[in-house]
């Protein structure tokens, strides 16, 4: 062999290893990029170790829960667990935490600037110096965005929702609470988003009222597919529209799943009962 064929060969054989590991790492990479869109894909919102701190307290100590498509989803617990504060960082209104949050495989300010998700808070009330009809026309003109067809499908569902007949046209500030609640409820689902994130829906409320309103909830996710988070004091009402949930308590998670499926694994009666057992311990 010619000294520089030998040369050649030399550099060959020590070259390829190199370019092979380099393809190889870049392949891996690629397939770990995919694997991860792939999971992102499968939920609508996925939660990995959620910290959040306020001041000098902990409120989220490591949360993690994944929410289907189409799901209604519960997160549950004491006053002070941290449900809210969950909420509003689903909601992209809470922007620094630490952890993992996707909405739809996007973080929760890209999602909430695409208009996938509408947030309602426990204590929102409509402008109640417009009818019932202009708060509605109002919303639906800001998420429209000057598509006028858009706009007439979201005011025209959203007097569906409401069902209030002739009191729609009416001034919000002469409705009782549930009619007001049921206004609020139709202004944040008329637009369809591909999330919903309603902070204790049926608070202080009448039955017949709440009663209208998880009717309302649960036609909407049926009817549009629409993921659904919700969080409620009511384990009745829980056990009655979701179809999993995370129970909470001091910033942990403290149990997952179905509500049957939590009932039967604390040999409880009732969510309820479970729920007692799960944060206070057996009494």
């Amino acid at each position: 062999m010619s000294p520089y064929l030998s040369k050649a060969s030399n550099v060959l054989s020590l070259t390829v290893p190199i370019i092979l590991y380099i393809i190889s790492k870049a392949y891996n990479k690629f397939l770990s990029h995919n694997s991860i869109s792939m999971t992102e894909k499968q939920f609508a919102v996925s939660v990995t170790n959620l910290r959040k701190r306020i001041g000098n307290k902990d409120i989220l100590k490591g949360l993690s829960f994944n929410v289907e498509n189409g799901e209604v989803f519960g997160i549950v617990g004491p006053n002070g667990a941290g449900k809210t504060t969950t909420l509003r960082i689903l909601s992209g209104i809470i922007k620094n935490f630490e952890g993992y949050v996707k909405i739809f495989g996007l973080t929760p300010v890209e999602a909430k600037q695409k208009g996938y998700i509408s947030y309602m808070p426990e204590d929102a009330f409509p402008y109640e110096k417009l009818t019932g009809y202009e708060n509605l026309d109002f919303y639906a003109e800001l998420y429209a965005k000057g598509d006028k067809q858009l706009k007439e499908k979201y005011l025209k569902l959203g007097v569906e929702i409401s069902n209030l007949g002739k009191r729609i046209y009416d001034k919000t500030a002469e409705y009782s609470r549930g009619m007001k609640r049921r206004l609020i409820i139709a202004r944040t689902l008329m637009v369809m988003p591909k999330l919903s994130v309603l902070d204790e829906p049926t608070s202080a409320l009448d039955v017949e009222s709440a009663v209208r309103i998880r009717n309302i909830i649960l036609d909407m996710a049926r009817r549009y597919n629409m993921t659904i988070i919700l969080s409620s004091h009511n384990m009745l009402e829980v056990e009655y529209l979701c179809d999993r949930i995370t129970l909470i308590n001091d910033g942990r998670v403290v149990a997952s799943g179905k509500p049957e499926e939590i009932v039967k694994n604390t040999n409880s009666k009732n969510l309820e009962e479970a729920f007692i057992k799960l944060v206070f311990g057996d009494q």
